[in-house]
């Protein structure tokens, strides 16, 4: 019961901490408004396009530990079952935050952090993938869908519980739809590029 407890208070904690809203932080200290700038996501990848590399790099690293220490903590707690849990809640938290439902982030960073204290090798192979697809591609949604997908297929591969490919799955799934637009202007041929 005791454990019931604290990990649904830990589940509460990682939503939560998800939802911290990064990019608007970042945007009042950099003067930029990135909810009406550039794409009008509030993520690391328009932060970058509108402010520039230095404030992108903040808002990864913060949107990384939203789900990274949430998650080592319950590991730490609780169990790696549990754990998993806390990065499908934290990345939630991130996509639909409590106040603002329908501008929330896309969730690749907040996900991938949340998968390095359960995978870390996985996790950061997917660092490199990343940038190379981005890099030829010049596009920041073709690298999250790709990497996203492959971590999928890395934690099925790897998995110790269910629960892990139970939340690997969450954690894709809120990505990919929170992608859907990125996914129309690709076959458009409209998506924007990153420079």
């Amino acid at each position: 019961m005791t454990e019931t407890i604290i990990g649904v208070a830990l589940l509460i904690a990682a939503y939560f901490a998800g939802s911290f809203p990064t990019a608007s932080a970042v945007g009042m200290i950099s003067g930029h408004d990135h909810s009406k700038e550039g794409s009008g996501n509030p993520g690391a990848s328009n932060v970058y396009r509108t402010s520039g590399a230095a404030y992108g790099i903040v808002t990864v690293v913060v949107d990384v530990l939203k789900a990274f220490v949430p998650v080592l903590v319950t590991m730490w707690i609780l169990d790696r079952p549990w754990a998993a849990g806390v990065w499908a809640a934290a990345t939630v938290g991130h996509v639909v935050p409590f106040a603002r439902w329908r501008n929330g982030g896309k969730g690749v960073a907040t996900g991938g952090g949340g998968s390095l204290p359960l995978f870390p090798y996985l996790g950061l192979a997917m660092v490199p993938i990343f940038i190379i697809i981005v890099k030829l591609t010049k596009r920041a949604s073709v690298g999250s869908l790709a990497i996203t997908v492959l971590l999928v297929i890395g934690v099925i591969v790897l998995h110790e519980h269910v629960m892990e490919v139970v939340a690997s799955l969450i954690v894709a799934a809120v990505i990919i739809i929170r992608h859907r637009a990125n996914i129309a202007r690709l076959l458009s041929g409209e998506e924007l590029k990153v420079s």
